[in-house]
């Protein structure tokens, strides 16, 4: 019952930020996002992970994934540190890219390729795309209803409140440890 809810608040988001992207382009920016780019997931140690999340890439690592990658995840798990990169990037691929986390799904960099350890947060926050609307919230009002919340009122008020907020955890400092061992 939790994965069409999840399923629903990454497509809110990726509609979202492909319209986005879109209205960017028009304007003459171009994405330096592309396939096999893994900065951001080398860089950022601020990766915010919700709860439906974190079951959905448990459910997605032992359910989806086949050998060789299935080996391959399970000793990232097992070797991550807490702060290190992120553990499902894989060969400069995110292994879980299907179910990666609203928070990856919504950076994108504009302008020229990110610098090898670079993080244009910092050094260049005026070519992180901005969106125009709140698709975060309209997509974690899809998920309400996995913690519980089902009235339309008092999913937003959950939301605004920041109680789903103070759920949040750190993909990096998760303690992944835990999937490895379910690999079993």
């Amino acid at each position: 019952s939790w994965l069409p809810l999840l399923l629903n608040a990454y497509a809110v988001m990726d509609e979202g930020v492909a319209k986005d992207i879109k209205k960017q382009e028009k304007l003459g920016k171009k994405l330096a996002c592309k396939r096999g780019c893994s900065n951001c997931c080398q860089t950022h140690r601020d990766i915010p992970v919700y709860p439906i999340e974190i079951v959905g890439i448990y459910w997605y690592v032992i359910e989806k994934i086949k050998q060789p990658l299935r080996s391959k995840i399970k000793a990232s798990l097992i070797n991550h540190k807490k702060g290190s990169s992120c553990p499902f990037l894989i060969n400069s691929a995110c292994s879980i890219y299907q179910i990666r986390p609203l928070a990856c799904r919504q950076f994108n960099v504009f302008g020229k390729p990110c610098g090898e350890g670079e993080d244009p947060f910092y050094t260049r926050p005026e070519d992180i795309l901005k969106p125009e609307e709140h698709y975060l919230g309209k997509a974690l009002f899809e998920t309400a209803p996995f913690y519980g919340v089902y009235d339309e009122k008092d999913r937003i008020e959950f939301i605004n409140s920041g109680r789903l907020n103070s759920l949040v955890k750190s993909l990096l400092n998760y303690p992944w440890i835990e999937l490895a061992r379910r690999m079993e």
